[in-house]
């Protein structure tokens, strides 16, 4: 016979066992869907300045101003079966969904920067259409020189991470970006 702490055990035990399976069919049943939708952005206004940056030195840097347009529908459903929708981002597994909008671009001295102007989260059951006009950043685009006055080539990115409930955190890149350039000449006028 076995003792009432032996029998403990061996539910126990069998009881995580079964829930590390689910948790592993979970991640798998959900690891090879491809996340990736359309995003549609563009710069509305692109000024740059250059001045003092007292959070490190004295010395003056390029800061870029700009306003932005976003459009994406997130949200996108798929019909699997007559009456059964799955949403494109929204499964089982994800808890929610973090956005962020990148601007990449090079310079003399940095081959590859990247700076994060907007972000959001989304969490399940929210509004997931975005469409915004004429939009500010949300963060300052320092330059860590002088390497924005003039850039042209400079890259607008959305991409998110997906927070799910098992497995891996995959960051995903839309499809689509936007290409603009700064203006050769600093700003005077307030922004």
């Amino acid at each position: 016979m076995h003792s009432v702490l032996t029998r403990g055990n061996a539910i126990l035990a069998y009881t995580l066992s079964v829930l590390a399976a689910l948790t592993f069919f979970c991640f798998i049943s959900t690891v090879f869907i491809d996340y990736r939708t359309e995003a549609t952005m563009n710069t509305v206004k692109v000024v740059v300045k250059n001045v003092p940056d007292y959070g490190v030195a004295r010395e003056k840097n390029d800061l870029g101003f700009l306003t932005f347009d976003l459009q994406t529908d997130i949200l996108f459903s798929v019909l699997i079966l007559p009456g059964l929708h799955l949403t494109h981002l929204f499964n089982w597994n994800v808890k929610q969904l973090f956005l962020y909008l990148t601007a990449e671009y090079s310079t003399p001295t940095n081959k590859l920067n990247q700076v994060v102007l907007w972000d959001k989260i989304i969490l399940r059951g929210e509004n997931a259409v975005l469409d915004f006009k004429n939009m500010n950043t949300k963060y300052y685009f320092w330059d860590d020189g002088k390497g924005l006055k003039g850039n042209p080539n400079v890259t607008l990115t959305l991409s998110w991470n997906i927070i799910p409930n098992a497995g891996l955190l995959p960051n995903i890149f839309a499809l689509g970006q936007h290409a603009f350039h700064f203006p050769p000449e600093y700003t005077t006028s307030r922004v």
